[in-house]
């Protein structure tokens, strides 16, 4: 069980860095800050901080542009960020079929 442990990239601990990371790997686009934000229900300090640690590890990347005259900033996850979530959801996988 040690092993699979050390498996589990700690950059997806957070509740919320697995919710963005589930929307980004299912989705065939850019998701702006704005539709994350309100399928989370969390605040824009907490998204802005969560999406800065993965940015940070590479696992997704981040497009800013303006939109007419409007800021607009958007996510999608990278290559990277699609092997290490998968390796993380593989290892929680792999606990779930674990005997007690």
């Amino acid at each position: 069980m040690k092993d699979i442990i050390k498996q589990m990239d700690k950059a997806f601990d957070s509740r919320v860095r697995i919710a963005i990371m589930s929307i980004l790997m299912v989705s065939k686009d850019w998701v702006d800050f704005n539709s994350l934000k309100e399928r989370l229900g969390v605040t824009d300090g907490n998204l802005a901080s969560h999406t800065a640690s993965l940015e940070r590890r590479q696992y997704i990347e981040v497009r800013k542009r303006f939109i007419g005259k409007r800021p607009n900033t958007s996510y999608r996850v990278t290559p990277l960020g699609k092997e290490g979530f998968t390796n993380y959801v593989n290892a929680l996988k792999q606990l779930l079929q674990i005997k007690q």
